[in-house]
């Protein structure tokens, strides 16, 4: 088959003083050159819809190049965006703790990867597993852009029962769970577990989203990890199941691509998606968490919080509690409350 997306289309190595989020950009901007805007967005359809169904592991969804160009294009800046917000939360809840290595379970083009050098700086030994051999190929090609990602290693493997992984720092798994079945859920993330000293495992935003992730960190914690973020304790979830669901936001930019698949002329959409942060490590968890958008009202704010002590509460902030009230109305969904003191 000719090759319809050129490689040189991806851009040489940027400046590493230039952010992770904008060398993506410009290394996705080009992947479509060269094919035709109503393959590009069949492709992105057709794609949505089988993974929207159920594919077994062994049987790659991303076919060639072609596939894995379009896929990218339109999942890599949300993917990297909401990954990149879970990981922004950990950080904050394990100050001064850098990653070693990281090991990207399932990791396709390697978005997570991109948002672990967003989120600390440095190189550090990475590998991406996934089994799309066509994902690999144009994930290692966009790594050459970013000056941390040049030695990325890039291996095909099974993500199911038969994982095995070597003794790393941080394991992400992003968007990866809900291809498997129940049981090949429950080995890769007790591989993870075994393998890291922090695991991050990130979902969609919806209902079947936040039960996986739940049912995550349910094994996670009973392997001795400790939630680091969203959640401020590491006690059960105190939603009852069935009757809500825990997600968070993440803006992210619509490209020409986006909107010719969705509709529309905004600039920008929001990602829904739910996650768990957990480590070995000591860790200090938010005090409360902002679950749901704020809602600002004339002189008060509405904040819905998930509370160390286990309980989901609305709690009101009025024009009388002054500087808090203020830090409210800046709140947003996933914020710490209380905002935490500015350093010094």
């Amino acid at each position: 088959m000719n090759d319809p997306v050129a490689p040189s289309s991806v851009p040489s190595a940027a400046p590493s003083s230039i952010p992770s989020s904008e060398i993506l950009r410009g290394a996705l901007s080009g992947l479509l050159d060269g094919l035709p805007p109503r393959q590009a967005v069949g492709a992105v359809e057709r794609l949505i819809a089988n993974y929207r169904g159920s594919t077994p592991t062994d049987a790659p969804i991303l076919r060639d190049r072609a596939d894995v160009a379009a896929y990218a294009a339109y999942r890599m800046p949300a993917t990297f965006e909401a990954v990149r917000s879970a990981l922004e939360a950990f950080a904050a809840a394990v100050p001064g703790w850098v990653p070693a290595g990281h090991v990207d379970v399932g990791g396709g083009t390697g978005a997570a990867t991109w948002a672990v050098a967003a989120t600390w700086e440095g190189s550090r030994p990475v590998t991406v597993l996934d089994w799309a051999e066509p994902a690999l190929a144009l994930g290692r090609e966009i790594a050459a852009a970013h000056p941390a990602l040049r030695d990325v290693r890039w291996q095909r493997a099974r993500i199911g029962a038969a994982l095995t992984l070597d003794a790393t720092d941080l394991v992400t798994v992003s968007y990866v769970l809900n291809e498997l079945t129940e049981a090949d859920r429950a080995a890769v993330v007790d591989a993870a577990a075994a393998a890291a000293q922090a695991v991050v495992v990130v979902e969609a935003g919806t209902p079947d989203g936040y039960a996986r992730v739940i049912e995550a960190r349910d094994r996670l914690i009973a392997t001795g990890f400790h939630v680091a973020a969203p959640c401020p304790h590491s006690a059960a979830c105190p939603i009852v199941p069935g009757t809500d669901w825990c997600h968070f936001s993440a803006r992210v930019s619509r490209s020409s691509l986006h909107r010719q698949v969705k509709g529309g002329s905004l600039a920008y959409e929001d990602e829904k998606f739910s996650y768990v942060a957990a480590t070995r490590l000591p860790v200090g968890p938010a005090p409360a968490r902002v679950v749901r958008r704020p809602q600002i009202r004339k002189g008060q704010v509405l904040l819905d919080l998930c509370e160390a002590d286990e309980q989901l509460r609305r709690r009101t902030v009025t024009k009388r509690h002054g500087e808090l009230y203020r830090a409210a109305r800046d709140a947003d969904w996933g914020d710490v409350w209380p905002p935490p003191a500015p350093a010094e």
